[in-house]
């Protein structure tokens, strides 16, 4: 006769098997590596010491690139296991980690198949990005007197609230750290509040991040063909913000005949979408594409529907507006420090909820400009465009604010550096 725990551990085993079937069905998990959601590796361990990183999706991976690459530069004879959740997060794994460092999808948590995942590996050291909390897998870390340290962590609003009325759920969780490494003062006293220990600010890791690369013929190109006309980037936009770069391209047109205007959308098969309503609005549009057309001498609106080359046009463009920061989706804003560092006038709009510190913070530094709405985005582009001297004072104080940030790694690597002695 089955057990109270077996019962449960069964019943919870094919819900979470039909979950995973209707995410494979959605094109939301890899068919070929679905067993690694289940803790079944793909991989054998290697010998040696190896550390754990965790970073649930993309914007957790950027930052778990940073760190990587300042653990192997002191470290050099570390593996390191990365496990994310999304496909998304998986692929830019695969293209950026460097040697030593490997990919695995992160298991469900299911406590069986957590323990599946912790038995293979054996981790000596377990490194948590941001806020996602997983407690059969941290519980589990714990029972094993595996050290595990919670690093860029922040928490909102909605799970600040949410926590404080379980505070008897989450205090056992924040307690299976051995070290809480906050972005903020107030994510700080947040997870002090609710019962972590060791708690310490270090600001973003995301400060830290190498300028995005580009392809040198590829500027010059642009360059070549641009001839000098006024540039304005929309940078990463959601819908409705590629509407309102039309709209305001066409209010700004009879000051500034010779602007061209750039889209990048954050989602680069909406391309054809967004070349249609801007041909909509009665503008001449080109589309980069796979062939990398460049924009003539009558395009008013270019569309880079193009993955990675957002920092080329980073350093074509001397102002920028940040997207997903007036789109119809509530927004939630995109990084601004890439921009900052490649010298860009930076402009965003009112919803920057999910870096709502950083843009304070650059506000705090006069780095960046707010517009909340249409009408005043259009207002800020016209003075920019209009005053070299206040472009000028905007790309100067955004990259000063980006170079004073740069040493946040650097200070995370240095709390980490009683753990890696014991490894």
């Amino acid at each position: 006769m089955l057990s109270l725990y077996q019962w449960v551990t069964r019943k919870s085993a094919r819900f979470l098997e039909r979950l995973l079937n209707k995410r494979l069905q959605a094109g939301k998990e890899d068919p070929d590596r679905l067993d690694e959601r289940r803790g079944i590796a793909s991989l054998k361990r290697p010998e040696g010491a190896l550390i754990w990183l965790h970073a649930a999706s993309v914007g957790e991976a950027q930052s778990a690139l940073i760190l990587i690459d300042a653990l192997l530069k002191r470290h050099p004879k570390l593996h390191i296991l990365v496990t994310t959740g999304t496909l998304t997060s998986a692929r830019r794994m695969e293209t950026s980690l460097p040697d030593n460092a490997f990919h695995q999808f992160v298991p469900v948590d299911h406590q069986a198949w957590c323990a599946r995942f912790l038995d293979h590996w054996h981790p000596d050291l377990a490194l948590w990005m941001e806020s996602e909390l997983w407690p059969n897998l941290l519980l589990g870390i714990k029972s094993r007197d595996i050290p595990v340290v919670l690093l860029n962590a922040r928490l909102s609003d909605r799970s600040y609230a949410r926590w404080k009325l379980l505070k008897n759920v989450i205090r056992p969780i924040l307690q299976s750290f051995d070290l809480i490494l906050c972005q903020t003062k107030r994510d700080a006293a947040r997870y002090s509040a609710l019962g972590g220990n060791e708690v310490f600010v270090t600001d973003n890791i995301k400060h830290s991040a190498a300028p995005l690369p580009y392809n040198d013929d590829d500027l010059k190109a642009l360059q070549d063909t641009a001839q000098g006309r006024p540039v304005c980037l929309y940078a990463s936009t959601h819908a409705g913000e590629e509407a309102m770069a039309a709209n305001i391209h066409k209010s700004l047109a009879s000051h500034y005949p010779e602007l061209l205007s750039i889209i990048v959308p954050r989602h680069p098969e909406r391309g054809e979408e967004v070349l249609g309503q801007c041909d909509d609005a009665g503008l001449h549009c080109t589309l980069r594409g796979a062939e990398k057309t460049l924009p003539d001498e009558d395009t008013e609106i270019y569309i880079a529907d193009t993955l990675g080359e957002l920092g080329l046009f980073y350093r074509f463009s001397d102002i920028v507006y940040i997207g997903r920061s007036l789109s119809n989706d509530g927004g939630g804003g995109h990084n601004p420090i890439e921009a900052a560092q490649l010298g860009c006038a930076v402009l965003h709009g009112r919803h920057v909820q999910n870096l709502q510190d950083i843009y304070d913070d650059m506000h705090a530094a006069d780095a960046c400009l707010q517009a909340d709405n249409e009408t005043a985005l259009a207002e800020h582009i016209h003075m920019l465009l209009n005053d070299e001297d206040e472009r000028q004072k905007y790309i100067e104080k955004a990259l000063h604010f980006s170079n004073s940030k740069s040493h946040v790694v650097d200070t995370v690597v240095t709390h980490l550096e009683p753990f890696m002695e014991r490894l």
